[in-house]
């Protein structure tokens, strides 16, 4: 039996197991809708009851297609990059209409790669996340960070009930600030009463062959309820499934959803360089003109894909 735990106070209770929507999106495997909502209908089907979104992955239709044939309303978190608030209230639309819902469970601020001036620079965004709490369109309100400093500061506004920060054991990814400052912010965070969620918790993949290690190190930190892992085949959902249900298989199947490479088509580059503006972990610089993907810092979410105008970003 799959744990489940408080997330914070927000009265949402969630399972250790949360199903990563990324993956099985076009931003990295590209799945048919049909296909990837069989993925999730498994988890689903298997007790996993928590699922993380956004508006930037396109993954809304496999999610509604799974929730209609499974007949189950896990809990679903998305986000929006958006800084204004009518910007956020059409996302917000978004989600409710391409979900057929009337309601969400937690809705952040997608502030992968900013600093803590995110609260001041996107205000209107985060008034409109409140708005819709009091008139009960969304029962929580997050921010998704990789900044040490954000999610220090997380931890004492009344506005944020929930917080998304990246940490892995290696401290692959993380800004301003270092692995050990990270964990100090995630148990801050508790102690403040936030529901906090792991993200990145196998640095993008490159952690993968020590699953072990990786998955137990997130599960030991104080204060997180649950780990967002992407799965995009019915075999990784089943070696999840039975990981975290206390039955560690033996064998770790083919986990496709790590099992990648972002790199950049030289012939294709354009030159413009948005990519490089994007990259939450500063993992793409421009070399002679055209973008470059240093493999090392990679963690391989994909967000480089959807800014290219050229498609010049292809997964290996």
């Amino acid at each position: 039996m799959m744990k489940k735990r408080m997330l914070g106070k927000t009265g949402l209770e969630v399972t250790e197991l949360c199903f990563g929507a990324l993956p099985f999106g076009p931003l990295q495997k590209d799945l048919p809708v049909e296909e990837a909502a069989l993925v999730l209908c498994k988890a689903l089907e298997g007790g996993v009851n928590f699922i993380d979104t956004a508006k930037t992955y396109q993954t809304y239709a496999p999610i509604r297609l799974a929730l209609k044939q499974t007949k189950k309303r896990p809990v679903i978190a998305s986000k929006s990059p958006t800084a204004t608030y009518e910007g956020m209230q059409k996302a917000i639309d978004q989600a409710l209409n391409e979900l057929d819902l009337e309601e969400l469970d937690i809705f952040h601020l997608h502030a992968a790669r900013a600093g803590v001036d995110v609260f001041t620079e996107r205000r209107g965004a985060l008034e409109c996340l409140i708005d819709n709490k009091q008139r009960g369109r969304i029962r929580a309100v997050g921010i998704s960070t990789h900044s040490v400093q954000v999610t220090k500061l997380a931890a004492t506004m009344d506005e944020i009930d929930v917080v998304f920060p990246l940490i892995n054991r290696v401290g692959l990814g993380i800004l301003e600030g270092t692995k050990a400052e990270m964990e100090q912010a995630i148990a801050r965070c508790a102690t403040h009463g936030k529901g906090v969620y792991l993200m990145k918790v196998l640095a993008g993949g490159s952690l993968v062959g020590d699953f072990s290690a990786a998955v137990d190190y997130a599960r030991s930190l104080a204060g997180s309820a649950s780990i967002a892992i992407g799965m995009v085949t019915t075999a990784e959902v089943e070696y999840n499934l039975a990981y975290f249900g206390g039955r560690k298989p033996a064998a770790l199947p083919s986990l496709a959803a790590m099992e990648k490479r972002f790199s950049v088509v030289p012939g294709l580059c354009a030159g413009c360089l948005e990519c490089v503006e994007v990259c939450p972990n500063h993992a793409i610089v421009a070399r002679e003109g055209k973008g470059f993907i240093q493999q090392e810092k990679c963690l391989t979410c994909g967000y480089c894909v959807g800014e290219c105008p050229q498609f010049a970003i292809r997964l290996s």
